[in-house]
């Protein structure tokens, strides 16, 4: 039972579903700091955050099981951030088992969404649709179209702030204009960005690979150095929207908190942009990304309730 269960925990990639925690927590501090009048619901936030992990968990298994059927596991050089789990090509895990777990975990993420379309708002079909789509289609569709990193970004970091705020304070006779804040709108945009470096950093050592399998990603139309100087504007627009929002009187001051992963990030950056050809530099770099990510996006959330 233990082993089955550590088998299974390394093929949903767990500790990467702690970004699901940190974006839920982002939009639950913004729903105390901007509360609905029927008060904080502590059953919701519970709720939203098994739907984010089960949506998540569920992009992980799909990614999988596509990478298993086209080779593009058997020829990655398998690392903790990228090159998959191993429990498929390892034959810990069925193909049938995998796929049948993604389908279930999208089941459950989705019938919380639709639960929340009808006792919060109906604009959350619009992060649910998008979101299921993400979920099933990047793999095979828009990791091949160069859209899989926008994607990512929008429906795994932006939304899930989004979503999160909606669906702890909106009412469903709310006018959608008056669903979210400027300052949700414009603070979910650094989560965003943080979400797509996330994968893009990791795309990578995987370049060779995910090519050959039939992918076409932005690493692998831009080449691995035009690709470095991307995650170093990527990075500088995060940091650029954690440093307006406070100046333009939006945020509260408290936000410059979110800045102190920034000599993590600059270490990541300069690797990227030096070495992103090289594995054995540019893993310890995918590192510093995911504390990045996490750390970032767990201080807006502090930030916000400090504030």
């Amino acid at each position: 039972m233990g082993t089955n269960l550590k088998i299974w925990m390394q093929q949903f990639r767990a500790p990467f579903l702690l970004l699901a925690i940190v974006l839920v927590l982002i939009g639950v501090a913004y729903a105390v700091k901007y509360p609905s009048a029927q008060g904080f619901n502590y059953t919701y936030a519970i709720l939203l955050l098994i739907g984010v992990i089960s949506a998540h968990s569920s992009v992980n298994l799909f990614n999988e099981y596509s990478d298993f059927h086209t080779k593009i596991d058997f020829n990655t050089k398998r690392n903790p951030f990228s090159g998959g789990s191993g429990m498929l090509t390892e034959g810990h895990t069925t193909p049938k088992a995998v796929l049948t777990a993604a389908i279930t975990t999208l089941l459950i993420g989705l019938a919380i969404g639709i639960y929340f379309i009808f006792v919060s708002h109906p604009i959350l079909i619009v992060f649910i649709a998008l979101g299921a789509f993400a979920t099933v289609f990047y793999t095979n569709f828009l990791a091949k179209i160069m859209l899989g990193e926008f994607f990512a970004g929008l429906t795994l970091g932006t939304f899930v702030v989004l979503g999160t705020y909606v669906a702890m304070t909106a009412t469903p006779d709310m006018p959608w204009a008056d669903t979210i804040p400027k300052e949700v709108w414009l603070i979910s945009i650094a989560p965003g960005i943080l979400t797509a470096l996330l994968l893009f950093l990791n795309e990578f050592p995987d370049a060779q690979a995910d090519k050959q399998g039939g992918r076409l990603h932005l690493v692998i139309k831009l080449g691995l150095k035009t690709s470095g100087y991307v995650y170093a504007l990527g990075i500088l627009a995060t940091y650029a929207v954690i440093v307006i929002l406070p100046l333009s009187g939006i945020s509260s001051y408290w936000l410059l908190i979110a800045l102190l992963t920034l000599p993590i990030a600059l270490k990541a950056t300069m690797t990227a942009i030096k070495s992103g050809d090289k594995f054995e530099q540019i893993v310890p770099a995918m590192g510093q990304n995911v504390l990045v990510v996490l750390i970032t996006d767990l201080l807006i959330a502090v930030s916000v309730f400090i504030a």
